[in-house]
């Protein structure tokens, strides 16, 4: 694939939130040979390089990226018979960046392959995934990444990075953490022919009621349409689909401070017992607290509107673009909300989605 650099490309338009400004310099590469010398290219004119996505979870600035802005387009899906689970066989899935995810997870369900089922729905592409440790309705993808196979910006080799080495973490990765090293291709996967669903989410087993055994479509089909009802689907039609999902991620703090977060919802009226106020054991001690609670309790309500840009009308973890906006406007929202919930709760939120060339 011979390569071809666009010059001042609008970015917005390749972004959910449909907002930012142009890339300096853009390139599409639909394979390895391509991504290596796009890197080469931007390393002779000394430029610096961001990786885009399917541009679900990020924020660009109205000025745009500087140096070249670099999309992995490679598809491409394979199945393996494998034995590599304990001994149980299993299903080793490799699927190329530039798929999307959530066509990705169909094809999985729809071939009985269980593992990835409550992942449904989620926008943007399969080379993301590990990056972000994208999880929902209690599963997370870094259960059955296997290895990610990427470009290193050193030295420009193609390596398979065991999962073990990925450093995953609650939204998190190496990847995430050094995001100038690699550049993700592919990943693979390992999931279970035959396997059962995971039912571990509170508001995913009241969805399914009295259903003993659902099958991982009747899960799938669940979990898209409780992410619907919150616009968390990509529909042309929801008035909240300018969006990156979830703004911020769920607070992990120390046992003592979450504590004081309940006592504090007592003194103050909120909720009647401490055991009302929503938090689930962390690794390492700590607590994971419920952004949208605290969001909501400080005041931040759904729908709330600041100019061209607001808080989801039907959740508040989800600021909306409503068209004609600016970044500026979205961050300064933001800002607005994580000022709030730290006044009011003595907690600091922090931003899901990739900030590209700005700041919270």
């Amino acid at each position: 694939m011979a390569l071809r650099i666009l010059e001042n490309v609008p970015l917005a338009p390749l972004t959910t939130f449909a907002l930012g400004g142009p890339a300096r310099f853009f390139v599409e590469v639909g394979d390895e040979a391509s991504a290596a010398e796009a890197l080469r290219w931007a390393a002779g004119q000394g430029l610096t390089v961001t990786v885009l996505g399917g541009g679900s979870n990020v924020v660009v600035a109205d000025e745009g990226v500087d140096g070249l802005v670099l999309r992995v387009v490679t598809r491409g899906v394979v199945f393996e018979d494998t034995a590599a689970f304990d001994d149980v066989p299993g299903v080793l899935v490799t699927a190329q960046a530039g798929e999307p995810w959530d066509s990705f997870v169909a094809e999985c369900v729809g071939r009985g392959l269980a593992g990835l089922e409550c992942l449904s729905g989620i926008p943007g592409l399969v080379g993301a995934a590990p990056v972000q440790n994208v999880g929902a309705y209690g599963q997370e993808v870094s259960e059955t990444i296997r290895s990610v196979r990427v470009l290193d910006r050193v030295d420009l080799g193609v390596r398979d990075i065991p999962a073990e080495q990925c450093g995953f973490g609650y939204r998190d990765s190496f990847f995430k953490r050094v995001p100038d090293r690699f550049v993700v291709l592919g990943v693979s996967f390992g999931l279970r022919p035959g396997g059962a669903p995971a039912i571990r989410y509170a508001e995913l087993e009241r969805a399914l009621g009295d259903e003993r055994a659902p099958s991982l479509a009747r899960v799938r089909e669940t979990v898209v349409a409780l992410r619907r009802k919150k616009s968390m689907v990509l529909d042309p039609e929801d008035p909240n689909r300018r969006c990156a999902g979830s703004f911020f991620t769920n607070p992990i703090v120390p046992a003592a401070d979450a504590e004081r977060v309940a006592r504090l919802a007592v003194d103050r009226g909120i909720v009647e017992s401490a055991r009302q106020v929503p938090r689930w054991p962390a690794a390492d001690g700590l607590t994971k607290l419920a952004a949208a609670w605290l969001i909501e309790r400080a005041g931040i309500d759904k729908g709330l509107r600041r100019g061209n840009v607001g808080i989801s009308s039907r959740h508040c973890l989800a600021l909306v673009h409503h068209g004609g906006g600016t970044t500026a406007e979205l961050l300064a929202l933001a800002r607005e909300v994580e000022g709030r919930v730290r006044d009011r709760w003595g907690v600091t939120l922090v931003p899901e989605p990739t900030l590209l060339a700005c700041a919270l």
